[in-house]
This record gives C-alpha cells, structure tokens and sequence, in this order.
C-alpha cells in the first residue's frame, strides 16, 4: 500500500533577516511539518493545508526541495510504502500556533541555529531537506552531503 505525504520548510523574512520554522513533533523531535494527502488534493495543496493546520502559518510554495521515501509496518494495513514531498514554503500571513494534538511546539530560528538543531535532535533524512531547502535561499551549510 502506498501512502503520500507533504509538507514544507517554511521561511520568513523579518527587517530583512531571514528565519526558518521547525516544530517539535510528539515524540520530542525536531521536524517539519507534513501530513497525509487527502482525497481531491494535489501534493501542493496538501504541503500547505498541512503546514496551516500544524503550525497557524500561511503560505505560498516557492519551490519543490526533494521527495523522502521509506516503508514502514502499520499494524493494521501492513507495509507501508511512505512517500513524502517536501517544498520551500514562505510564510504569508496567519498566527504561529502549535497543533497540541499533532505537535509540542513551533519556533522560528536563524538559519544556522535551525540547522545545528535538526543536525542536533531532528530526523537523519530530513537534513538533506532543510539543507535543501538552506541552498535554494542562497545558504550552504556544513555537513550536508
């Protein structure tokens, strides 16, 4: 069974410095936020209901950074073969406020702080997203082979 998913590396400006948003997700870790595509949606469409939904923020997507794939075992459904889009993603407009149901908390950090973070507590296959993400606003980082 196939299941996708799609989110983003949201991005803001503020007095001209640039600040990326990380959320803590349920089990403590440093991620971005992503969910499951519903029916009717595009992943697109998916990456910024998602990123609404888990974070208060609204946004415009300015690119695509990469796909994650993995399986995993579902108890119910079996193995699961796990598809997700991830997009650079700049905040618009709304208020950040963390989904408690899906997540503990939401921030925005200066890029290399954001970096050191997810090198820190985040998932291993996210770096190459947010290292992505870095690069296509004109950042490179270290350790991001």
């Amino acid at each position: 069974m196939k299941e996708i998913s799609a989110g983003g590396v949201v991005f803001r400006r503020i007095d001209g410095a640039l600040q990326i948003q990380l959320i803590q997700d349920r089990y403590g870790k440093i991620s971005l936020p992503k969910g499951k595509m519903e029916p009717g949606e595009t992943v697109e469409q998916t990456a910024l209901r998602e990123i609404i939904e888990e974070t208060g923020m609204e946004g415009i997507i300015i690119a695509p950074i990469d796909q994650i794939k993995y399986k995993y075992n579902h108890e119910l459904k079996g193995l699961i073969d796990k598809e997700v889009h991830y997009y650079l993603v700049e905040a618009v407009g709304g208020k950040l406020q963390a989904q408690i149901e899906e997540i503990r908390g939401v921030e925005w950090f200066e890029p290399s702080e954001a970096w050191r973070r997810q090198r820190q507590a985040g998932y291993n296959n996210n770096d190459r997203i947010l290292a992505g993400a870095l690069k296509l606003l004109g950042l490179e980082v270290q350790g991001s082979s």
